[in-house]
């Protein structure tokens, strides 16, 4: 079974994170077949309109904990950061409008994701959440200038700091997520924007995402090389490593 989902009609891409047995926690097959998804969604001119949405209760649930720290043998703790940065940095780059459909839980790698598209619908079972912290780690695929940008410093550290969930009216608020909707209404209100987004002129819409991603691409880029060497001091710190070891029964 396939763990990345990939249908295109009307000039949609719809991809679907399909681990719904673990609430679409990212293990090393997923995130493989993730990238080459993407690859393919950005390639084809038949695309204009990028969604993401997840199978089952949640949208994604993050990094699968049983893989949490693991390496190929050779690979660096800043090598793996990068191969996962890079990805983000391709979905932030891609010039087609990206739509995040958000469910259940949205926590981790899987928060970043959300918050790397332009636009995110959330059901009204929504919680995002970095939970990071309590593995004596922190984001690193873009989660805190990310969250900064939208929801502004001190709530980002609240969220970075805490690890505690954020609900979807609360997300709305804060600027995280752009519009609230019943659980049965996610998928037809994600797919109803980006028909009608489908329908505006491609040029425009990528200039529009040009001008508007330009205003922060510096600040961007710098919190992401930021996080790649932070995170690569604390997956080697003894705190980490006693956290991991602590909560080895954890199932996310």
């Amino acid at each position: 079974m396939s763990n990345v989902l990939l249908s295109i009609a009307d000039g949609v891409g719809t991809i679907s994170l399909n681990r719904p047995n673990r609430h679409n926690a990212v293990n090393d097959a997923m995130s493989s077949e993730l990238a080459e998804v993407w690859a393919t969604v950005v390639a084809d001119s038949a695309v204009r309109v990028i969604v993401m949405r997840g199978e089952g209760p949640s949208f994604c649930s993050g990094r699968d904990l049983a893989e949490l720290g693991n390496r190929a043998l050779g690979e660096s703790d800043l090598s793996v950061i990068r191969r996962h940065q890079r990805l983000r940095v391709e979905q932030l780059a891609t010039p087609k409008p990206f739509i995040a459909a958000l469910r259940g839980h949205v926590l981790g790698g899987g928060l970043e994701t959300a918050l790397a598209a332009d636009i995110r619908i959330a059901a009204t079972d929504t919680r995002l959440a970095f939970p990071e912290i309590r593995y004596g780690l922190m984001t690193d695929t873009g989660g805190a200038p990310l969250t900064t940008m939208l929801a502004g410093p001190s709530r980002a550290k609240w969220m970075l700091m805490t690890g505690r969930p954020v609900d979807a009216l609360t997300a709305l608020q804060w600027g995280l997520v752009d519009e609230v909707v019943e659980p049965a209404d996610l998928d037809s209100t994600a797919a109803s924007l980006a028909l009608e987004l489908a329908g505006r002129p491609t040029e425009a819409l990528a200039l529009v995402k040009q001008a508007i991603d330009g205003i922060w691409h510096g600040a961007l880029q710098a919190g992401l090389r930021s996080e790649l060497v932070s995170q690569a001091a604390l997956f080697g710190g003894e705190d980490y490593k006693a956290r991991k070891a602590a909560r080895a029964g954890d199932v996310r």
